[in-house]
């Protein structure tokens, strides 16, 4: 990165450091169906962790759940910017490279769906992407408006589907479609809670579920209105990083600590509720205490990834604080190469195809492993980047965009996009 101003590599780093923060936080939420807690939780022996379970359980949907793939949609909107910008800066055609971009991010998140986890967000992001695509012309108030409109248009879905049950068909449309193919292919019967990955042997066992698990993860996707959610967040992360936004939001601390507190104060309670009405356990059969979980879900998990964010961003102002943060920078920097490690590791954990761990493990259990592991990612991503310019994903999926093998060592100049 030689040439480029102190300042605006300050920026860089910040924005790998937050995707960095952010990756940690995705990691301790994708345990919970990881770890296979969701699906045979209730079998856990009484271990030395059990006893703090239920509620750590509480403080990680208060805490966590949402927030951070929030903060992700966020710096996925900001980024795609901040991309379109240096391809026109560099006369280059911002639209055709950039939809090969999102293809190659589709075709990787699809691999990654298929052959190793079904939790996979990738493909889905590359999906909403192209719609995100169909606003790149809109003005900032509009870029806002639909945004904010996004993000609270669940409570609508949610009561209208309470009413008119044909609106969750696409919804049933999938699980039937993930209920078939585990009856056919992986001969579980229709009353089969599903298939436990913890007795899988093979590689091969785990494609055959996965192949089961994807319309499952789409069901989901769709029932709970992620679509609108993600877009949404999108949006607000697009007009941010659009125009250089970002850079006077990022150097105004009096504006940082604004959003900061306006983040927790409307955000804390709110998911301090989310919490309470999740633990009813009514959100999929459509009951009221469901639709306040969703009233509770719009109005706190966003606020509350933005008061994340922003306080993060006052951190990295101070000398002292950013030296500390900038142990995130390189596990951001290949922050898609970690996602998937991460996904590999809690397969070899838990699967019955490595140590087959699944189910032994509370959520204080899972999140002291999330912060090993991701201790692990940060030595490894500082290791990784004096050798290389990439991580390793990053560097197929750039080749894929410039169809050509791009530079992987640090033997030559790289501009960075």
């Amino acid at each position: 990165m030689t040439g480029i101003p102190t300042r605006q590599m300050e920026r860089e780093h910040f924005l790998d450091v937050l995707r960095g923060f952010a990756l940690l936080g995705i990691f301790i939420a994708n345990l919970a169906h990881l770890s296979m807690y969701k699906f045979i939780g209730k079998l856990l022996p009484n271990g030395i962790y059990s006893s703090f379970d239920g509620s750590m359980e509480f403080l990680h949907t208060m805490l966590i759940e949402g927030k951070f793939y929030t903060i992700f949609s966020l710096l996925f909107g900001w980024g795609l910017a901040l991309q379109m910008q240096r391809l026109s800066d560099q006369d280059l055609n911002p639209l055709v490279l950039i939809k090969r971009r999102i293809w190659a991010m589709l075709l990787l998140g699809l691999i990654h769906l298929f052959l190793v986890w079904p939790g996979d967000i990738v493909a889905f992001y590359a999906m909403m992407a192209f719609v995100l695509l169909l606003f790149r012309n809109s003005s900032g108030k509009k870029l806002l408006w639909w945004g904010a409109c996004l993000v609270l248009s669940p409570i609508i879905l949610y009561f209208a589907k309470m009413q008119w049950q044909w609106l969750n068909a696409p919804a049933f449309l999938l699980r039937e479609t993930g209920i078939w193919v585990d009856v056919h292919l992986n001969h579980l019967s229709e009353n089969d809670p599903g298939p436990n990955p913890a007795n899988t042997k093979t590689w091969i066992e785990i494609w055959s579920l996965n192949l089961g698990g994807a319309p499952f993860r789409y069901a989901y996707l769709l029932f709970v209105s992620r679509i609108p959610k993600v877009l949404g967040v999108f949006l607000i992360g697009f007009y941010l990083g659009r125009n250089g936004r970002y850079k006077k939001i990022l150097s105004d601390k009096p504006l940082l600590l604004k959003l900061a507190m306006a983040g927790y104060i409307l955000g804390l309670p709110a998911n301090y509720m989310l919490a309470h009405f999740s633990s009813y356990g009514e959100y999929f059969q459509l009951k009221m205490n469901g639709w306040y979980q969703t009233i509770s879900y719009a109005f706190g998990v966003v606020p509350l990834g933005i008061a994340y964010a922003s306080t993060l961003a006052l951190a990295f102002q101070s000398n002292a604080l950013r030296k500390f943060l900038m142990l995130l920078q390189p596990v951001g920097k290949m922050a898609f190469s970690n996602y998937m490690m991460q996904s590999l590791v809690a397969i070899f954990t838990f699967y019955g195809v490595g140590l087959g761990k699944g189910g032994t493990l509370g959520p204080t259990a899972w999140t002291l492993y999330a912060l090993a592991v991701f201790l692990f990612q940060i030595l490894f991503s500082y290791t990784w980047l004096r050798f290389f310019h990439f991580g390793p994903v990053e560097w197929l999926w750039r080749s894929m965009t410039y169809r050509k093998w791009q530079p992987f060592r640090k033997t030559g100049t790289v501009v960075e996009v």
